[in-house]
């Protein structure tokens, strides 16, 4: 089921992972030292298919929360990103990149502020918590963080919001984009969000106890096969052609958000303070040298990228690829790349270095692909 993948306590299992074997999940991944399906018996073809005509299920309870709280919360929360937080609401959710004293991306999680002195980061694959605990410290900050039992479950696809909302309720509907509200479960009440790793529409339960993780999977289950309904995971193809980029595959702390395209997420102005920000001034001041695009490119479907494959103008390497797969629709290789200044320009021809000895023509593209 899992080859090459040696499961120990070390590797957390998820609320909704006996559900996910059940489903037939056919591999893992691990991020954030939890188990996360990465595929079931379809192939990613047949998947990107469906995720976009139907909907689907996915355990993503790996996206943990870092919860802080206490007087300073907001505070901290601010001094971690380069994002201006004080005109957040309650019921909001901002995509906030997080960075270091030089301006590199520590995580690019979605902030979730619950109240005033309360705030989820929900993040990718990197130890925030450790990162607020130690700056938290570092400023005599009075806070407290923990994660606490909040296992987020996607619901994702066209058809995501009729299912929701027949199970839960009308005001389903309502809740706009990177907002988020309530469902009524089992006697308690779970917080719900229109937001997820997909283009194709969709919710996250935050599901707070993770002794009802069975249950909240098999109610929606079952609610979901009028819906055609199947167990899903992100989906690589969906991922490249919507431009949504990973936390180390396309960015690590060696970036910056200016590279990653986040400029609109970054207060240069002075007017916010936070942790590396004299350095992103300067990096804006100086204009960055290259910056994430698209690279469309030939030769029938390409192999894994399980490593980064040079990206050339003549004798050049302009860039390297990160991510790539064969895109069904558009009947040509997809890939993400930083690209050099002079050459990120859409329609800029390169050369396309694969794992599998051929060098393949392409060119660069904007984000997401059309």
């Amino acid at each position: 089921m899992a080859e090459g993948l040696n499961f120990s306590r070390r590797l957390r299992r998820t609320p909704y992972t006996a559900s996910a074997e059940k489903a037939g999940v056919t591999g893992f991944s691990v991020v954030n030292h939890m188990l996360l399906p990465k595929a079931y018996s379809r192939s990613v073809e047949d998947d990107y298919w469906h995720l976009r005509e139907h909907v689907q299920i996915w355990d993503v309870a790996c996206q943990r929360q870092v919860q802080i709280t206490g007087k300073d919360a907001a505070r901290l929360v601010q001094w971690m990103t380069p994002r201006d937080i004080s005109r957040a609401k309650v019921g909001d959710c901002l995509y906030v990149p997080i960075t270091d004293e030089t301006g590199g991306l520590i995580n690019d999680p979605v902030l979730l502020k619950l109240a005033e002195d309360r705030f989820w980061l929900s993040v990718a694959d990197s130890d925030v918590l450790l990162y607020a605990k130690g700056l938290a410290l570092g400023r005599g900050l009075e806070v407290d963080i923990t994660e606490p039992d909040v296992s987020p479950l996607a619901i994702q696809g066209p058809k995501a919001e009729a299912l929701l909302a027949g199970q839960f309720g009308p005001h389903i509907r309502d809740i706009g984009f990177f907002r988020f509200g309530w469902i009524d479960f089992a006697g308690t009440r779970q917080l719900i969000a229109r937001s997820g790793y997909s283009r194709q529409g969709g919710f996250e339960i935050y599901l707070n106890g993770g002794h009802l993780g069975a249950a909240l999977w098999d109610a929606i289950w079952e609610a979901g096969q009028a819906f055609d309904i199947a167990p899903g995971c992100p989906n690589l193809i969906e991922r490249i052609e919507g431009g949504l980029l990973s936390y180390g595959n396309e960015m690590t702390g060696e970036n910056t958000p200016l590279e990653i395209g986040l400029e609109k997420f970054c207060s240069l102005d002075g007017s916010v303070d936070y942790l590396g920000r004299e350095a992103l001034q300067l990096a804006a001041e100086a204009g960055v040298g290259r910056q994430i695009r698209g690279v469309l490119f030939d030769g029938g479907p390409c192999p894994t990228c399980a490593a980064p494959w040079p990206v050339h103008v003549g004798d050049r390497q302009v860039g390297q690829i990160t991510s790539a797969i064969w895109s069904p629709r558009l009947k040509r290789n997809v890939g993400l790349s930083l690209i050099d200044r002079a050459f990120w320009e859409p329609g800029q021809s390169v050369l396309v270095a694969c794992a599998d000895g051929s060098r393949r023509d392409g060119e660069v593209s904007a984000l997401p692909f059309a």
